[in-house]
């Protein structure tokens, strides 16, 4: 089996193959911002999906799929890993996006109810479908891939990847990013991800791997919140932040984005987390203060940064329990 899925590699990219045995952990390759869009033939453009990142290792029977901070989504996504485990190749480890969608668009505060769950049941009776979109393979019967060039990692995905309604191939272009770009943006989506078509994956943040987004919107942390007013109940805005240089630096407060069911799940979680004193190295102006450990962290929409490093008409899209708190930088342009 396996002399037949690498037969089509050529000698120089055989002796990038190495025998292994399938790894327990593999650290995700990170995209970085890019403000700029481009077009290079010696790229490949997807589609950016707004959803959580997902490792999956498949041996045999076993399925275990992990966040980018290595906790497990299978009681989240039971479904996901029924699938996978139909897959007919049994030893590989490969690399996605969880996804659900609204419409066309793929939609992170769509996918929010089924994010942390703890229980199947739960899971399955949400009512939000889910997808997997795989764009890499790091591990194929017995051999570790992520020295080969990109678009021989693919190769091989696409060849082994047997596509079913809830597992699919995130196709890609190449060359022309900048007319796709165009497309996205009209079409409502996030953006796309551009990947040097030689390079090997890299297991870290990489100028290899970039984002080109349509919106601006990073994850950023909470770190207090203020008295609800008027209707609204159990909070009236978030105050988020992020670190630099191991301070937590005050970027604004987030009133919009919240329905009634999000105030009461997430004002529920930041009462078990507060504390008397502010978390942030900057001073906040702000009335009717309620400070937390800067525990959550949260996506959020904006529409740019002020001069004073604040969000500009920022809006709430969901949380994350893939990343930790004290790894939540500012996203800058390269």
């Amino acid at each position: 089996m396996a002399d037949d899925r690498f037969a089509g590699l050529d000698d120089e990219d055989r002796g990038k193959l190495r025998r292994r045995s399938r790894p327990d952990w593999v650290q995700p390759t990170l995209a970085v911002l890019h403000d700029e869009p481009f077009s290079d033939p010696e790229w490949i453009f997807e589609r950016k999906l707004d959803g959580v990142r997902s490792l999956v290792f498949r041996g045999g029977r076993h399925v275990r799929l992990r966040s980018r901070n290595r906790k497990s989504q299978n009681v989240a996504f039971p479904e996901i890993v029924e699938a996978v485990r139909r897959q007919p190749c049994d030893d590989f480890v490969a690399d996605g996006e969880i996804v659900a969608f609204r419409g066309d668009v793929t939609s992170f505060s769509r996918l929010q109810s089924r994010i942390g769950l703890t229980r199947r049941d739960p899971a399955r009776e949400s009512g939000v479908a889910v997808y997997l979109y795989l764009f890499d393979l790091l591990h194929l019967d017995g051999h570790d891939l992520r020295r080969l060039p990109l678009r021989r990692r693919k190769a091989l995905l696409r060849q082994m990847l047997r596509p079913t309604r809830r597992i699919r191939y995130t196709p890609h272009r190449n060359g022309d990013g900048e007319a796709w770009l165009r497309s996205a943006c009209k079409k409502g989506w996030e953006g796309l991800i551009a990947k040097r078509a030689g390079s090997a994956y890299a297991g870290k943040r990489s100028r290899t791997w970039r984002k080109l987004k349509c919106h601006h919107g990073q994850e950023l942390v909470i770190g207090g919140w203020t008295e609800p007013k008027g209707e609204r109940s159990h909070f009236g805005a978030l105050l988020v932040g992020y670190y630099d240089d191991g301070a937590l630096r005050y970027a604004g407060k987030v009133g919009t984005g919240y329905d009634e069911a999000t105030l009461s799940r997430l004002g529920r979680r930041l009462a078990r987390l507060e504390r008397d004193r502010s978390p942030f190295d900057d001073p906040v102006r702000e009335k009717g203060v309620h400070w937390a450990r800067p525990r959550l962290v949260g996506e959020f929409g904006f529409t740019e940064w002020t001069h004073d490093g604040k969000l500009r008409h920022p809006r709430f899209l969901g949380l994350r329990d893939d990343k930790p708190a004290r790894q939540v930088g500012r996203e800058r342009g390269s």
